[in-house]
């Protein structure tokens, strides 16, 4: 019998789902090397490759087979094909632009574990997608709102989220379109540089986002009587203000968001919040000749940066602060201070996940580690943090928690 690669799913899976592999046919404790392949909608290669053994029945099983060192990574980890994927052209972003179409996953065996791979036993494709068959992509031109919701299959009401991209402007929908595939009514919303939006706004005003928010308590799909905001980076900053400031939010999921107003101030009718300068002289230089910026920002615990501090003691919301220990762009220890001062005012409304080895880029599960990139105020090569591995598990978990902490309060 030739080898031949088994998954389950079969033929396609959503982006964010685990993919069993293996393969059978091969002979007893043959050793082969496993390599997958992914190129974004630009081009760029993307890839993983593990080393292993087949078992005496000529069967190899990545659930309890364990890798072998000398690949991507080592060890029992039935994703790791996947978690390790790395871009071949250094400090590259795997990005999803078109959830309507899946990504293309090339899975290869190959004879042996030399550093060139031996001869090719058996291929296979499989598409990672971002829908789920049903759910609906609805372009939003409402008002001043520039938007894309996505909705659950039925006719049912759901819970509605706002996603909330960070610094870097434009339309981001691969996870708000992941999350309507788990009963979210989910509307990924742009802020700047996107169709007739401002390009660099040098304040952003509440009342866009508060408009956002009508719009869903307004979509007959959506159950109220609030609904939540999931941010990450800038996006976790803005949703924090709009929980201090706005009405009708009842949980908030800050993805290594900043507690304070940065880079841009927010405004609301009479209201300021004054951004903290970044101030590019403290930036460190690091051996990898990428800038380390963790410390280029006044404390906004202490005077003068305080007058930028959100005012969250006033928001009603549940709040879910989800930080990397590794985040070389916003403090980790954020998050642990502000949830003291709530604490010293009598507040209960807030918890913490707090993940080693993770850096700034937090995104669903399975996307690959972007630890080195462009910083989105300097635009230079810039230190973001994280470790493969452990970042791998804190997406899968952090997932699972997002969904959890939004079921429970909306």
């Amino acid at each position: 019998m030739a080898p031949s690669i088994r998954l389950a799913p079969a033929a396609r899976s959503l982006f964010d789902e685990p993919l069993a592999i293996g393969v059978q046919g091969l002979g007893p404790r043959q050793q082969v090397t496993l390599r997958t392949s992914l190129r974004d909608e630009t081009g760029e290669l993307f890839q993983a490759s593990a080393r292993y053994q087949a078992g005496d029945d000529g069967e190899l099983d990545l659930a309890r087979c364990p890798a072998l060192p000398g690949g991507s990574f080592s060890g029992l980890e039935p994703m790791g094909l996947l978690w390790a994927l790395q871009p071949q052209k250094p400090f590259w972003r795997l990005v999803k632009r078109d959830v309507q179409s899946p990504f293309l996953l090339q899975l290869e065996v190959f004879e042996g574990h030399g550093e060139r791979p031996g001869r090719l036993l058996a291929q296979t494709r499989h598409e990672r997608a971002f829908l789920r068959d049903g759910v609906r992509r609805v372009p939003v031109r409402d008002g001043r709102i520039r938007a894309t919701l996505f909705l659950p299959p039925g006719e049912d009401t759901f819970p509605g989220i706002i996603d909330i991209h960070g610094l870097g402007g434009g339309l981001f929908e691969s996870r708000a379109s992941l999350l309507a595939n788990h009963g979210f009514a989910t509307l990924a919303l742009a802020y700047y540089q996107f169709e007739d939006l401002p390009q660099k706004p040098n304040e952003l005003h509440l009342e866009y986002f508060e408009e956002a928010v009508n719009y869903m308590l307004q979509h007959p799909q959506v159950k109220g009587p609030g609904v939540g905001l999931l941010g990450f980076s800038k996006g976790g900053e803005v949703s924090l203000a709009m929980a201090a400031i706005l009405k009708n939010i009842m949980a908030v999921a800050s993805l290594n968001g900043p507690v304070a107003a940065t880079c841009i101030p927010f405004h609301y009718k009479d209201k300021t919040i004054p951004s903290l300068t970044p101030y590019e002289h403290k930036a460190k230089a690091t051996n990898s000749k990428c800038l380390d910026y963790s410390d280029v920002l006044d404390d906004p615990f202490q005077a003068p940066g305080n007058q930028s501090l959100i005012p969250l003691e006033k928001a009603e919301a549940q709040l879910l602060f989800i930080v990397g220990q590794d985040d070389c762009v916003v403090k980790s220890e954020q998050a642990t201070e502000v949830c003291k001062l709530l604490q010293a005012q009598g507040k209960e409304n807030f918890q913490i996940l707090s993940y080693p080895g993770t850096g700034h880029c937090i995104e669903p599960p399975f996307f690959p580690l972007y630890p080195r990139g462009s910083h989105p105020v300097f635009h230079k090569q810039a230190v973001l943090g994280g470790e493969l591995r452990a970042y791998s598990k804190a997406q899968v978990h952090a997932w699972s928690q997002i969904q959890a902490f939004f079921k429970k309060y909306l």
